[in-house]
């Protein structure tokens, strides 16, 4: 099983707007053959750890999938995890945008900057 995770991600107001209120994850499927299985497990971080997204996803060979998530909170993780066969076929993107639709870069967290939490 492989498990990748954005790591906490602190969103605090700035003048009474949070920079980040819609999180989208995109997600592809490299294998031109198998479809590929994941969940996305979305986290609340405040003085508890509360699970707010939990959602599996199957996503058919070469496709893309993109989803948005309510993000307009102080703190927030999101954990990926995919059978070991399929981490390798697995790409995944997380994108912070304001309301507006305007892209937050300081979350931002691309392929390579998952961290892996090896399960």
């Amino acid at each position: 099983m492989a498990v990748l995770s954005t790591g906490p991600i602190e969103n605090n107001a700035v003048l009474g707007v949070r920079p980040t209120q819609l999180l989208t994850v995109k997600a592809v499927c490299r294998n031109t053959v198998e479809a590929v299985s994941m969940t996305i497990q979305g986290y609340v971080l405040g003085t508890t750890r509360t699970l707010y997204v939990n959602e599996v996803l199957n996503i058919a060979p070469n496709e893309v999938v993109t989803r948005n998530y309510f993000a307009d909170l102080d703190g927030f993780e999101f954990i990926f995890t995919t059978g070991s066969a399929d981490a390798e076929a697995v790409g995944i993107s997380v994108w912070g945008k304001q309301s507006s639709g305007q892209l937050v870069d300081a979350h931002r967290v691309v392929e390579r900057e998952n961290t892996n939490r090896d399960a």
